[in-house]
């Protein structure tokens, strides 16, 4: 019998099921004020969709955990006490405002939040003003930005906002016209009348106010209305980050805040343990202070290029860091020891096993860890671009020795994040140099901190075995061993970040994540998926999709072998075989977009995954090509290897806010699965990484980069709600590359990046001094 099928409720037709849920009442709040300021209170409503119809497969697999409740609706679920919390006010100037307690870096949720707000009160999205909240502790869960949540937990309590504040606004408009309120229409901040009368926001916001609180109910606006939400629309800042014009951290001009650079140790985490000649770096040029702190020795200097000369000057005694000695060889040995047995009893059939090897990468982002702070007189004033300001003002505080609340955490855009930005790593260290100094600082990490002393996607294995037999598999295990990730700072607050440091509290955080995040979406009779960690010491970091483009990769590549065990198509068993109607809907259209089998020249070929997360279920079917003549042509300093030259990707998310954001975000996550899958690893020499520099770290160079991406977004998805998107794109892409290398070249890749282990095109930088010398000759370079 089909998984879900005989005794699941009939799922009712996607326009009714949609309909009956945006028609549902909810409830929000007038707030008193001068001004029209409302909130929403979503706690009373709750969805729980018909659990859809499965796709027939021989042997039936239960749903996995992820399954039944996600990632998605944990921090949905814990932001959901303080949704009242969150306020939209209506101008005197006829604008609206919203301070988003999220944290924008680059993804593009500002643009959305302002389509959201814009199509409920039917604004056009220049007209409302989205800014980043500061660290507001009060919030307690709900200013987390991580596992692509921001748009499924803040989607519902900002409609109601700005539902509340349409229905506050044209209810004042018709006492001010006489007129019914049903008569009234609101268009881009006019409310006009029966007879013509047009009145603008701005002069209502005041009669719309309230002198109390007061709880009111709202609709929601039916989706079939929709004229805003899924309608292509460009970044706000985009014209300004490519004009130069866009302001990011070390742009900020804050009074006194100077250029300020830790010199950091030769080894991970190798602590000072004295400076030789600290007076004769204190008198070199521009330099205003050197002081040593707990992460190395702080230089603050006029300019950032005297700061780092200073810092490559001075001559510090190291300690050998928490790795000392550590290379690939002995982590991976470790997490041998560490492997979880697999422990499905073995029935009549052939197994099928696979065993992989993930090395460390590094989530660096375009922009470095940057902060700025003032310590002074008792209180701390930080800016930086944090994904958790509350945990981070609650662990400066306390590293500071003050109250919280003498604490002001500014969230500012960022850079990029890749989950890098989840720690707030440059924060607390900018205080201390602050502290230190007596004076305000503009630290920036270099690139050679990013890469040898930031925090890593952690090394790891994944075990697979598979049991089929004849035309059913009948066991599926997974076995996931990592070098212990640290996933956040808990969720983000002062509660659970200490819970998170207790003894076993990472684990247990780590095992949540796991478990809320990790599906199988095959029938495939008896399925698991387990994690055990591995504390060797590692600063590491949940890197963008946190396990899934591990345990993803490892997963399709063994669908494949499956496959060919049972003589089928790799793209026949997915169809056949993929649980949910929806999911294999997907899975076909990628396989049609694709023209999946078309005859490929020798040593090239086509690999197909899928991956189900965040509500939605993405299909990759990558065109790679590994012919030597690719494989081997020369680009200075490079990687270049097989070259992925087409990606047809189809994706499923649910409700579509911004269709041109979307497709962007696919587009990172497509390079990112590239990267991973192919060229960007991190090489653990002694106690260090080998890698000093993005000139070193092979992140997709457009030399890589597929000329060709077809980029499918299911529009009409069956899906009530928006799901994630800012992880979307990765995990499907691993997995397309690693079966497409093993059908080009006719052997199952097992280590990941697959290049990591060819000789390194590179000579390594020294550890000591700690910054690599800028270029001086690229004009000799230039074609």
């Amino acid at each position: 019998m089909p998984a879900h099928s005989a005794t699941a409720p009939e799922r009712p037709a996607s326009g009714d099921d949609r309909k009956n849920v945006s028609r549902r009442r909810f409830l929000g709040y007038l707030v008193a004020a001068p001004t029209l300021v409302v909130a929403a209170e979503i706690g009373r409503q709750t969805y729980f969709p018909g659990v859809p119809q499965a796709n027939a497969a021989a042997i039936p697999s239960p749903p996995l955990p992820a399954e039944l409740y996600d990632l998605l609706d944990v921090i949905r679920d814990s932001a959901r006490p303080t949704a009242n919390l969150i306020r939209i006010e209506v101008n005197r100037d006829g604008t609206v405002s919203f301070a988003l307690p999220r944290s924008d870096n680059g993804q593009g949720i500002i643009t959305s939040t302002q389509m959201i707000i814009a199509e409920e009160m039917n604004l056009d999205p220049d007209q409302v003003i989205v800014t980043l909240a500061d660290a507001r502790p009060e919030l307690v869960f709900n200013q987390l930005t991580g596992g692509s949540t921001t748009t499924f937990s803040t989607y519902t309590p900002i409609r109601v906002a700005a539902a509340l504040a349409q229905k506050r606004l044209l209810d004042a408009a018709a006492n001010e016209l006489r007129q019914d309120v049903n008569v009234l229409r609101s268009r881009q901040g006019l409310i006009t009348g029966n007879n013509g009368e047009q009145l603008p926001f701005g002069e209502l916001t005041e009669m719309a106010s309230s002198a109390v609180n007061e709880a009111v109910d709202v609709v929601l606006k039916d989706r079939e209305e929709f004229t805003v939400i899924g309608t292509p629309r460009t970044k706000s800042d985009a014209r300004a980050m490519v004009t130069g014009k866009k302001k990011f951290l070390a742009d900020l001009q804050i009074p006194d805040a100077l250029p300020t650079v830790i010199c950091r140790g030769p080894n991970i985490n190798s602590a000072p343990q004295g400076v030789r000649n600290i007076d004769e770096v204190r008198n070199m040029p521009g330099v205003t202070d050197v002081e040593q702190v707990p992460t190395g020795v702080a230089v603050r200097a006029k300019t950032f290029g005297q700061a780092v000369d200073a810092v490559n000057a001075l001559r510090v005694d190291w300690d050998g860091g928490t790795v000392e000695g550590e290379n690939d060889e002995s982590v991976l040995a470790a997490l041998r020891r560490g492997e979880l047995p697999l422990a499905v009893p073995q029935v009549p059939g052939e197994t099928v096993e696979g065993d992989f090897t993930f090395y460390f990468r590094s989530n660096s982002a375009l922009e470095t860890n940057c902060a700025i702070a003032d310590v002074r007189d008792g209180s701390a004033e930080i800016w930086g671009p944090s994904k958790s300001p509350i945990a981070a003002q609650a662990e400066i505080a306390k590293k500071l020795g003050i109250a919280q609340n003498a604490v002001t955490v500014h969230v500012t855009e960022g850079g990029g994040s890749f989950g890098r930005r989840l720690f707030f790593d440059g924060l607390e260290e900018a205080a201390e140099c602050s502290q230190a100094f007596g004076k305000p600082v503009k630290l920036m990490w270099t690139r050679s901190d990013d890469s040898r002393q930031g925090r890593t996607h952690p090394m790891a294995t994944t075990r697979v075995r598979a049991q089929v037999s004849g035309e059913s598999v009948s066991s599926f295990e997974i076995r996931h061993t990592s070098v212990a990730t640290e996933i956040n700072p808990g969720l983000s607050e002062a509660i659970t970040a200490a819970a998170n440091k207790a003894p076993g509290g990472n684990y247990t955080i780590s095992q949540s994540i796991y478990l809320t995040t990790q599906t199988n979406p095959y029938n495939v009779g008896a399925a698991t998926s387990l994690l055990n960690e591995v504390d060797m010491r590692f600063n590491t970091c949940s890197m963008r999709n946190i396990y899934s483009p591990d345990t993803a990769t490892a997963r399709e590549l063994m669908i494949d072998q499956v496959a060919a065990k049972m003589g089928k198509d790799p793209y026949e068993f997915r169809s056949e075989f993929t649980k949910l109607t929806r999911w294999k809907n997907v899975v076909d259209r990628a396989a049609q977009e694709a023209d999946w089998g078309k005859s490929m020249p020798e040593g090239t070929a086509q690999g197909i995954a899928m991956h189900v997360e965040y509500k939605g279920v993405a299909c990759a079917v990558v065109e790679l090509d590994c012919r030597p003549e690719t494989v081997n042509r020369k680009i200075r300093s490079a990687r270049t290897g097989p070259r992925v030259t087409k990606v047809t990707y189809v994706v499923d998310v649910g409700l579509i806010i911004n269709p041109r954001g979307l497709e962007a975000q696919m587009m990172g996550g497509i390079n990112d699965g590239i990267a991973m899958t192919l060229t960007s690893g991190l090489h653990l020499v002694d106690g260090h990484f080998v890698e000093a520099s993005w000139d070193n770290y092979f992140y997709t160079r457009q030399w890589n980069t597929p000329p060709e991406m077809n980029i499918v977004l299911i529009e009409d998805s069956e899906a009530p709600e928006p799901g994630g998107a800012g992880e979307f794109g990765v995990a499907a892409t691993c997995g397309a590359i690693a079966n497409a290398y093993a059908r080009a070249t006719g052997k199952v890749p097992t280590e990941f990046p697959i290049l990591h282990n060819e000789p390194l095109p590179f000579e390594p930088y020294p550890t000591v001094p700690p910054v690599p010398p800028s270029p001086t000759n690229g004009l000799d370079f230039v074609r």
